[in-house]
């Protein structure tokens, strides 16, 4: 069995196409066909039962993707423990970021890259969602993900150092209703047209959830993986949003209206995430105790 081929299975089974997962993998529809009909004759058994462009999986197919992850989580630390040979004189550093983060975390990749300037770094632009994923195959060692409860069982499967916890804000085009105001109501913004983030960002699922506890279903008319972006639309009279205050507070207040909610606080809390057991490299371990080291830092400075 090769390990590309089956990592092409679960791409094409988590993607539910073949297209979608040739764009993920960077590769042509037709070497992900080939890779999966080569692992389906290597295993002797059909694992996808097609039906024109769609697909289901099999009995075996079910059976192989229920151990793929496993597989490549080990052969993952495999190539981690054989990487570890070699000093940190040269390697890698491979972790998931959401795009929300570079503000926190380039300042200390600054710092490693000058620790150890013959490291790579690879960094993994996605939300929550796609990087526990990643984490979960091996794609990425470290990885930012959002905490919230309701994906308290994910953390079985990790270890976490909390990174940054900040309110969620209503942002609104300047001069809106609640202009001024010392607080709102989640539930005064039922009426309101609402933008979203990215489908991969766990962030829609703490916000869908706080409306759903106010009595009211968000109605949507954009989404956006950039908070730039999202500020520019409601800036614009696109819509409004909840934001981390952290990253209101950056915005020139003459162009918005930012507001706390009232109530319990709706929180942005970040962690940094890693595999819990999982072996990390000697670059990812680095990278981490530099991590702790800062945030104990900013810790006594408070």
């Amino acid at each position: 069995m090769d390990i590309r081929s089956l990592r092409y299975f679960v791409e094409v089974v988590e993607q539910a196409s073949f297209t979608r997962a040739a764009n993920k993998l960077h590769v042509t529809q037709p070497t992900v066909s080939k890779m999966i009909q080569q692992l389906e004759q290597s295993l002797d058994l059909a694992l996808l039962d097609r039906a024109g462009k769609r697909f289901t999986l099999t009995d075996a197919g079910k059976v192989v993707l229920s151990r793929a992850h496993t597989l490549l989580a080990l052969h993952a630390e495999l190539k981690v423990e054989l990487r570890d040979l070699q000093h940190l004189e040269r390697g890698e550093l491979r972790v998931g970021v959401s795009p929300q983060t570079h503000s926190t975390l380039a300042p200390w990749l600054a710092e490693y890259h000058q620790r150890y300037p013959g490291i790579e770094l690879k960094m993994y632009e996605s939300g929550t969602q796609a990087i526990e994923r990643d984490l979960r195959t091996g794609t990425v060692e470290l990885g930012t993900m959002l905490d919230y409860p309701g994906n308290a069982a994910t953390w079985q499967d990790f270890e976490a150092l909390p990174l940054v916890r900040s309110p969620l804000c209503l942002l609104a085009a300047p001069g809106s209703p609640w202009q001024g105001r010392s607080s709102v109501a989640l539930a005064e913004l039922a009426e309101s047209p609402f933008i979203f983030y990215g489908a991969a960002f766990a962030l829609n699922d703490i916000v869908l959830d706080a409306c759903q506890r106010a009595g009211f279903a968000p109605r949507i008319t954009g989404r956006s993986g950039q908070w730039d972006f999202i500020a520019s639309l409601v800036r614009l009279g696109v819509g409004i949003c909840l934001l981390p205050k952290m990253y209101c507070d950056t915005l020139n207040a003459a162009q918005f209206a930012v507001i706390p909610l009232a109530g319990p606080p709706v929180e942005w809390n970040l962690m940094l995430a890693w595999r819990r057991g999982g072996r990390l490299s000697f670059a990812a371990r680095a990278w981490l105790d530099l991590v702790r080291a800062r945030m104990a830092d900013a810790a006594r400075l408070q």
